[in-house]
């Protein structure tokens, strides 16, 4: 028991390093920018992301200011009704587009991967794109058509790709059934 008590209580810090670097990143700020809005020296602020100095509480309240965030968003994680997602209770992302799109990841802000389980209608096709992050995609249920560049993969039923999204791709359902899919890929795009 006490061991686990240990455990927690040297996470703490690391919770916080992760929370501030996640907000910066997020609101994408250099530590730069971030020592010119907390007043703070991107030295300490680079120490403070890499969990070898612990701010006071007066810095953190500085840094809280310049990320526009209370200060105890970096004290306290995010409460569990956040983090678990329910099956009785889905969250269907509202977009123009005839596929349907389930978020399956929790509703805290500061995630950093998101996780949809799409359900795409026969003859849909995406346009080519490319995005920022990696992409993981499982086929549940019928079969999805990947072109990576210049290759063409056809998936099915068990079958995945993982890949990084920077690189163009196109996916669609040549079939003539219900594609379903469960992606996960960085960084959270809804």
């Amino acid at each position: 028991m006490a061991r686990k008590k240990k455990a927690a209580t040297a996470s703490h810090p690391l919770h916080i390093a992760a929370a501030i670097r996640a907000r910066r990143r997020r609101l994408g700020l250099t530590l730069n920018q971030l020592a010119e809005r907390s007043g703070l020296s991107s030295p300490f602020l680079s120490q403070v992301e890499r969990n070898q100095a612990t701010p006071s509480i007066t810095s953190l309240m500085a840094i809280a200011r310049a990320l526009d965030v209370d200060i105890h968003y970096f004290i306290n994680p995010p409460p569990y009704s956040e983090v678990v997602r329910r099956a009785a209770n889905p969250e269907f992302l509202e977009i123009s587009s005839p596929s349907r799109y389930v978020r399956l990841t929790g509703g805290h802000a500061e995630r950093r991967m998101e996780a949809l389980l799409m359900t795409i209608p026969p003859g849909t096709v995406a346009p080519a794109t490319a995005r920022d992050g990696e992409g993981f995609y499982y086929v549940l249920g019928g079969r999805l058509t990947v072109t990576l560049g210049k290759e063409t993969f056809v998936l099915g039923p068990g079958d995945s790709a993982h890949f990084d999204q920077r690189h163009p791709f196109q996916m669609a359902n040549a079939g003539k059934r219900v594609l379903r899919i469960l992606w996960v890929g960085t960084p959270t795009i809804f």
